[in-house]
């Protein structure tokens, strides 16, 4: 009997303690994406007054680094210490606005270049699905879509 019982506590024991498949643990969340930029300052006012993303302390303190708040549970992490490059369209981050017309005009108002995925400055791509796409680049060549998808 005391066998039986060792034996039973063993297999619960292991039964517990056994690694849980990655679907027992939930989906996997975006948490962050890093930039890595040549001019920080030129970048942190970019995405600050242009993107108007909100800045949220950083813990390294060190002059390298800022971070944005980008969703709920997700930051944009901007680095410095890259060389100047050129980025392909086809990587980029997306982002949403409520109002992609007032957006627009935001960047008009800031004379910052936009257009079509074309090309077509000052136009907007519509989806198939109807939701509108505009292209701009950052400081650093770095290709973002602003659209006014409503998920």
């Amino acid at each position: 009997m005391k066998n039986l019982f060792l034996g039973g506590l063993l297999l619960l024991l292991f039964v517990l303690g056994a690694p849980r498949p990655a679907a027992a643990q939930g989906p996997t969340a975006l948490g962050h994406i890093a930039l890595y930029v040549v001019d920080l300052q030129k970048s942190t006012d970019f995405y600050k007054n242009i993107l108007l993303l909100s800045e949220i302390p950083e813990p390294f303190k060190d002059g390298k680094h800022t971070w944005f708040r980008i969703g709920p549970h997700a930051q944009l992490h901007v680095i410095q210490g890259n060389k100047a490059q050129d980025h392909d369209i086809n990587t980029h981050l997306a982002f949403t606005v409520p109002d992609l017309a007032k957006f627009m005009a935001h960047l008009d108002k800031l004379h910052v270049r936009y257009g079509s995925w074309k090309g077509e400055a000052g136009k907007f791509t519509p989806r198939p699905d109807g939701i509108k796409q505009i292209y701009l680049q950052d400081p650093d060549n770095f290709w973002l879509e602003v659209n006014d998808d409503k998920f």
